[in-house]
């Protein structure tokens, strides 16, 4: 066995590792770690890191269960300051998840969402800021054509701009452990869309994780009517370990169950109410209700 060929073994073994301690459901674990076995590596990160995706799915197509290559280097997931600066620099660079906001003819709003939904203390004020300016609007068109991504926390404030005056449940993040996080809205955002104010959510076979949530919530409360494609359909939160500089290892930790289905979006996406194209959604949302 060439030096190669015992570092591709090594960084594979450490995949089964962790896969096989982490994984939310154990029994699938043991599956995907046998799907490991004859993978082979090249040592070109990139082409590693679709190769192990590949195998890493093949199971039970789990699309939070991958490796991510980061030709700039892997993102900070443990050191909580390391996490913090690096939300910082996101936000400053790329904003803090909220692109967009405008009037469209007929007092219509426009709330643009992605491509990642930062942590709150970035989203809070971008959100507050976004729905003051969308306050008296006659109908509200939320766009998540390109969000793949987001932290729950902050989908749930965004929720809570849509909703009254009480605490509503909208999710239990379940991991395999047993242990629950409860995901509730906060009635104490400020301002908020008033009931009577309809919703469309925007929607693209690109929409994934964060962003599916924030449209799958709303449309089993029944607050927002749904637009575009069936989303990719990846529902489980996942943690990261990095693998090299470049590599990181993503595995999902935890399964989500809404409040109101009592199951997710997982492998299945949310389908919309009104299929047709993403780049023809918001034409149809605006259109006759």
């Amino acid at each position: 066995m060439s030096s190669a060929d015992f570092t591709a073994r090594m960084d594979i073994s450490l995949v089964q590792d962790l896969v096989r301690s982490h994984y939310v459901f154990p029994d699938i674990a043991e599956q995907v770690v046998a799907a490991l076995d004859d993978v082979a590596l090249d040592g070109v990160p990139e082409a590693d890191a679709a190769v192990l995706s590949a195998a890493l799915q093949s199971v039970n197509g789990d699309r939070h269960l991958r490796v991510r290559h980061y030709p700039d280097g892997v993102p900070p997931d443990q050191d909580e300051a390391a996490v913090t600066a690096w939300f910082a620099t996101t936000a400053r660079e790329q904003g803090p998840g909220i692109t967009e906001v405008r009037r469209l003819d007929g007092n219509v709003g426009l709330l643009v969402v992605g491509p990642v939904i930062l942590s709150p203390e970035h989203v809070a004020p971008a959100a507050a800021a976004a729905f003051t300016l969308l306050t008296g609007v006659r109908r509200l068109v939320l766009d998540l054509r390109g969000c793949v991504g987001g932290v729950p926390e902050s989908v749930a404030l965004l929720v809570s701009h849509l909703l009254g005056d009480e605490p509503v449940h909208l999710q239990d993040l379940v991991h395999r452990d047993g242990t629950v996080v409860t995901s509730c809205t906060t009635p104490s955002v400020s301002p908020r869309l008033p009931a009577e104010v309809p919703v469309d959510v925007l929607t693209s076979g690109r929409t994934f994780s964060g962003g599916e949530e924030l449209a799958y919530d709303l449309q089993a409360l029944g607050r927002a009517r749904v637009v575009g494609e069936t989303t990719l359909g990846g529902a489980h939160p996942r943690e990261a370990f990095d693998l090299t500089t470049h590599l990181q290892l993503h595995v999902p930790i935890a399964r989500s169950v809404n409040a109101v289905t009592g199951t997710n979006w997982e492998g299945v996406g949310v389908v919309p109410d009104v299929a047709c194209p993403a780049d023809e959604a918001l034409s149809r949302a605006v259109g006759a209700r």
